[in-house]
């Protein structure tokens, strides 16, 4: 079994100076990580993560020769990544990149421990086993019970007494609600994003114009839905 480290190990990284001492200030203040170097540029970043093991990533997103984002697309297994900067509209984009929060300078140190708390927390996630019967569950289809993957789910979809639930391959129509489905699916995988829709998380393209793109569906986000989804995607 994996064991959740003491500490995270942090990298800091944004070309200007104050920027990453304020960073470097939140991170001694913060008794479950540790300073692990701070780089000014992202191609000095891209050598300390081949040399040695970093947990988290404080990541400025506006930088000479290779920006942040640039620097992500280099990386194959990169690790958890908080991106920080001064312009709000990469947040669409950081989002692709799975980064794990976003944060906009100047950064308060309140908002830079949620985000550390978000770290820890997913770190704790990836060392816990998951047990095979939290992988699926059954449907009822006509009078069959129909084994679903919770990974091969697209989205959920409520139409009238039925939801139609869409994998990867195919289209249950089960009679039920969706309220009835989203308890039977795992919160950590899916969420609610409109009063008719449930998406699985992973399977996510994109978002834009408050519709997200998954496979080639476009499922709107209900009004009522748009803080939390956001706030949950971190696109703030």
């Amino acid at each position: 079994m994996a064991e959740t480290p003491a500490s995270l190990r942090c990298l800091v990284v944004d070309d200007d100076p104050l920027a990453v001492q304020i960073v470097e200030n939140c991170v001694a203040n913060t008794p479950f990580l540790s300073h692990a170097g701070s780089c000014a540029s992202a191609l000095a970043a891209a050598e300390v993560l081949r040399a040695q093991p970093i947990d988290l990533l404080f990541l400025d997103v506006e930088m000479p020769l290779m920006s942040g984002l640039d620097l992500l697309r280099t990386l194959r297994h990169p690790p958890l990544v908080v991106l920080i900067t001064s312009n709000k509209g990469y947040a669409v984009e950081a989002f692709e990149y799975a980064v794990l929060d976003y944060l906009v300078k100047p950064i308060s140190y309140a908002r830079f421990l949620q985000a550390a708390q978000q770290a820890r927390e997913a770190v704790a996630a990836r060392a816990q086993p998951t047990a095979p019967d939290d992988a699926f569950t059954f449907v009822k289809v006509d009078s069959r019970l129909v084994k679903v993957q919770f990974e091969d789910v697209l989205y959920v979809e409520a139409l009238g007494d039925y939801v139609h639930i869409i994998t990867k391959t195919s289209k249950l129509i089960v009679y039920s609600t969706l309220r009835a489905i989203a308890e039977k699916f795992p919160a950590a995988l899916f969420m609610r994003v409109h009063r008719s829709f449930i998406v699985n998380i992973r399977q996510i393209q994109t978002i834009e114009d408050n519709s997200i793109l998954l496979a080639d569906k476009h499922v709107p986000i209900g009004q009522t839905y748009q803080k939390e989804v956001f706030q949950r995607l971190n696109r703030f």
